[in-house]
């Protein structure tokens, strides 16, 4: 079914969050994954096996050993293999573009504030399993974390030859057959046999979600991942065939993710509804997701309606539509042009394919080297003190901070001695 709703420039936001309404509400997790949480924090490995047996894990150890990596790559079909090195070399790519270097700014009053960047030492890629093994995701997390200088990187995911291969083939330096809320416990409490980690990146069902949320304040995150959703703003010209193969690669994802359309032409908006109709019954690894046409007053209020979803992937297709690049603000990642398929950002464009999903696109980013990194100032204030503390003491005062105000002051004593 393909529901069809009308937009204009004054009500952009309100239909966007009706559009995001048909998705239904998550279950709820939280205290399910709490007591996970706890169960691994308490008994480490034990509780975390225990978990996996539940869960599906299987019996064995979870450290994939190096051997088995290595078979696992010289087993890997050719052509498999030649499309991840595609992927790393282009992930890898985009991802040293993003790592800053220091830089110093010397102020006024004569000191200086470097500001450094610096890669965490120990940092978790999470691919999840499921339907099928995401190798994709190994590159999309350990290139890049490999690129922001990262020294330890630790792969969880099912044990799945393709998977394996792909960990080995990223030089990951860990690789864990776990998942699920246990997986991120383990890798941010640590247990017996596995080092706690700085940073846990990666998408994943609702119970590795919550697990990250609760656990965010001991490590770093890359956000939380929700359903995936694709919006196509399309213009007069686009093609109808192109555009509702977009819409039902995306509806790949289950039947959580929301694709839809926003046009100012009805008779485009016709032609895509009639071919995504054809084309999906054909299809069978296509879930029926909600699907949605939404008729623009124009194309600015098409505009406002993609700035107020906040897509985590944007398809502007059609010379007008194509024209509001510039314009957009608010896209986990937009894809220019009828060439531009999201599909190519999953894999091979270079482009990360973990994005801010459910709207987060307004806040949040894309998974980069930043998310591997820390920015550090180093200060040397030296014959500033003088004038420094002549601004700060006063502040600090102000605030009922007197030995602040002390430090301060001590240091012009110290310099006028000196």
């Amino acid at each position: 079914m393909i529901d069809r709703l009308p937009v204009g420039p004054d009500t952009a936001a309100p239909m966007a969050a009706r559009v995001r309404a048909m998705l239904p509400a998550p279950t709820a997790v939280r205290e399910v994954v709490a007591g996970i949480i706890a169960s691994i924090a308490d008994a480490g490995d034990d509780a975390l096996r225990m978990h996996e047996r539940r869960f599906g894990g299987g019996e064995g150890d979870l450290r994939v050993p190096a051997d088995e990596l290595a078979a696992a790559l010289e087993a890997l079909d050719p052509a498999v293999r030649a499309g991840l090195e595609v992927a790393i070399e282009n992930v890898g790519a985009v991802a040293r573009a993003g790592v800053g270097e220091d830089r110093t700014v010397t102020l006024r009053q004569g000191h200086s504030v470097t500001l450094r960047e610096l890669p965490v030492a120990r940092a978790a890629v999470y691919a999840p399993g499921g339907r099928n093994p995401y190798p994709s995701t190994v590159v999309m997390g350990v290139i890049t974390a490999r690129a922001a200088g990262v020294g330890e990187i630790v792969v969880a995911a099912p044990s799945h030859p393709v998977i394996l291969a792909a960990c080995a083939l990223c030089g990951a330096d860990e690789v864990h057959r776990m998942g699920g809320a246990q997986a991120v416990a383990a890798l941010a409490l640590g247990t017996e046999s596995i080092a706690p980690v700085d940073v846990i990146v990666g998408p994943g069902n609702l119970y590795v979600q919550e697990a990250k949320r609760q656990l965010s304040g001991r490590v770093g995150i890359d956000g939380f991942a929700g359903p995936s959703d694709l919006l196509v703003l399309a213009s007069t010209g686009a093609d109808p065939h192109a555009v509702a193969l977009d819409l039902l690669a995306q509806g790949e994802h289950g039947r959580d993710s929301l694709v839809a359309v926003v046009s100012d032409d009805g008779a485009l908006l016709n032609a895509i509804g009639r071919e995504v109709q054809a084309l999906d019954r054909d299809r069978p690894t296509v879930a029926a997701g909600p699907k949605v046409l939404v008729d623009a007053h124009g194309l600015e209020a098409a505009l406002a309606f993609a700035e107020a979803l906040a897509p985590e992937h944007l398809e502007l297709i059609g010379d007008a539509a194509e024209a509001l690049a510039p314009r957009i603000t608010r896209a986990g990642c937009v894809f220019v042009g009828v060439e531009s398929a999201t599909a190519f950002g999953d894999y091979v464009a270079g482009s990360n394919h973990t994005l801010p999903t459910a709207g987060a696109a307004r806040f949040a980013s894309g998974l980069n080297a930043g998310h591997f990194r820390r920015r550090m100032s180093e200060v040397r204030v030296g014959d500033a003190a003088a004038a420094l503390a002549e601004a700060g003491v006063p502040i600090a005062e102000s605030e009922g901070f007197a030995v602040h105000a002390e430090s301060m002051s001590a240091r012009i004593r110290q310099n006028r001695t000196s």
